[in-house]
C-alpha cells in the first residue's frame, strides 16, 4: 500500500475520534434542574409549615404548587395554567398523579374560595405530595 493513503487514512481516523471526544466533552451534562435551588426552595417552604398558624398552611400549599409548576416550566411542558401542564403531562412523569391533582385541588381552593382556609393536615399532605412530585420530575 502506498505510504500516503496510509497517511491519509490514519488522518482521518485521528480527526474522527478527535471530533467524538470533542463532542463528548462539550455535550450538556446534569440535569435540567438546578436541584440544590429547587432542595433550597421546598426547603423554605417546608420550614414554613408551622402547626397552630393557620396562615402558613395556605401559604406553603400555594408555594408547593407554584414550585411544581415552575419544574413543568422548566421541562417544557406547554399549557396556560398549571392544570393544562398536568394534563399534558399525565402520570408518565409522576408515581401517584391522583395525589398530585388533588394537592392542586386544594391550591385552587384556596385561592377562589375567600372562606376556604385549610386544615393541618391538608397542607402537610400536600406538600408531601409536592415534594415526592418534584422527586419523580428530579428537580430534588
Amino acid at each position: 500500500m502506498d505510504h500516503s493513503l496510509i497517511f491519509f487514512l490514519l488522518a482521518v481516523l485521528i480527526a474522527g475520534v478527535a471530533l467524538l471526544i470533542t463532542l463528548r466533552l462539550t455535550k450538556k451534562r446534569g440535569t435540567l434542574f438546578d436541584k440544590e435551588a429547587y432542595q433550597v426552595d421546598f426547603l423554605r417552604i417546608e420550614n414554613a409549615l408551622q402547626q397552630g398558624n393557620d396562615a402558613s398552611y395556605a401559604m406553603v400549599v400555594i408555594q408547593g404548587d407554584k414550585l411544581l409548576d415552575k419544574a413543568l416550566c422548566q421541562m417544557g411542558v406547554q399549557g396556560r395554567t398549571m392544570g393544562d401542564r398536568l394534563k399534558k403531562i399525565g402520570d408518565a412523569k409522576f408515581s401517584e398523579i391522583n395525589k398530585v391533582w388533588n394537592a392542586h385541588k386544594l391550591r385552587n381552593r384556596i385561592a377562589h374560595e375567600s372562606d376556604f382556609q385549610p386544615d393541618f393536615k391538608q397542607a402537610k399532605n400536600a406538600l408531601a405530595t409536592y415534594k415526592q412530585a418534584l422527586k419523580d420530575l428530579g428537580a430534588i
